[in-house]
């Protein structure tokens, strides 16, 4: 079973930067596509970032210029860089992992980790 671990999350002053790291394990990484999501309560769990197995990468409108996805194969590890955090990025941030190589991918996810951010 596809195992994915955040980490990074924590309370952040506006204007800051967090780290966030997705750790996966139990998979062939280099044939999956990894993605930030994220969620407010009340709210539809929403796309931030996501990487393909070969790097290309696409942002929800909200993070362009200010959030990278990055990911490091040899170390099956996606990241998210975000830099001048604003009080609405707050929410837990879940790392997905989708197999490109099935045409009905199953969406595996982390446990989740909490970003706030404070005006």
């Amino acid at each position: 079973q596809v195992q994915l671990v955040e980490s990074g999350g924590g309370l952040v002053q506006s204007g800051g930067s967090l780290r966030l790291s997705c750790a996966a394990s139990r998979i062939i990484f280099n044939r999956y596509s990894m993605a930030w999501y994220r969620q407010v309560p009340g709210k539809q769990r929403e796309l931030v970032a996501a990487i393909t197995s070969r790097g290309s990468t696409n942002y929800a409108d909200s993070v362009k210029g200010r959030f990278t996805i990055s990911r490091d194969n040899a170390k099956n590890t996606v990241y998210l860089q975000m830099n001048s955090l604003k009080p609405e990025d707050t929410a837990v941030y879940y790392c997905n992992a989708r197999n490109e190589l099935v045409s009905s991918p199953y969406d595996h996810w982390g446990q989740g980790t909490q970003v706030t951010v404070s005006s």
